[in-house]
């Protein structure tokens, strides 16, 4: 039986309580808006000026919830990477043999991408442009190196078949899950659970020994 999909569903921002600002808005709503604009027109090449117009506020409002741009940038990398790296403190990623940590790991970040889609699509779209966001990016990478730890130690185990590398098995199956950002659509007839399943029964199919 598959394990129970974890739930990561605090965030960041939320955990230490919205900052409250202008009347209509709070730092978590901006955030929201600016993030979706981040995705649609590119971190760099959003101004200040492009989210006001899309807020309905003045430039110096948004200064109301945040000092700048690249705060925007944090909150919202925060967002993704502090979902991700709590479900490897989990119960069900610590302890265990490890082919089921690894699937647990795997169920896991399924659920916060799905939960946090803009936010972790904003994350994968990263070039490493700034020094924020190569932090991100080497968060990121250590992340993937926890995986690929995971991989080899269930190919020791004898659970997960030997003959391919555990660096390109982390990486293909990140390569499948990413893409979820790019096609998956909350809210309709797919449930993060049933994606998790399809998910793990295609990748696991093909690993286990």
């Amino acid at each position: 039986m598959p394990a129970n999909l974890p739930t990561v569903t605090s965030s960041p921002s939320a955990a230490t309580g919205a900052k409250r600002g202008r009347p209509g808005y709070d730092q978590q709503s901006v955030l929201r808006v600016a993030v979706d604009v981040f995705n649609k027109h590119g971190y760099e090449a959003t101004s200040m000026g492009i989210l006001a117009e899309t807020l309905g506020i003045s430039k110096s409002a948004i200064y109301h919830h945040v000092p700048s741009k690249e705060e925007l940038l944090r909150l919202a990398l925060e967002e993704a990477l502090g979902g991700l790296e709590t479900v490897l403190t989990l119960d069900g990623a610590t302890s265990g043999a490890a082919d089921a940590r690894l699937e647990y790991v795997l169920r896991g970040t399924i659920a916060v991408l799905v939960e946090r889609l803009p936010f972790v699509t904003l994350l994968l779209r990263l070039r490493g442009n700034t020094a924020m966001e190569r932090e991100a990016l080497a968060r990121r990478r250590a992340f993937d190196r926890t995986i690929t730890a995971l991989v080899s130690a269930a190919q020791q185990d004898g659970t997960l078949r030997t003959d391919i590398a555990p660096g390109t098995v982390t990486r293909l199956l990140f390569g499948t899950i990413n893409s979820i950002v790019e096609w998956y659509k909350p809210g309709g007839p797919l449930t993060s659970q049933k994606l998790a399943d399809d998910v793990i029964s295609m990748a696991f199919a093909g690993l286990r020994k």
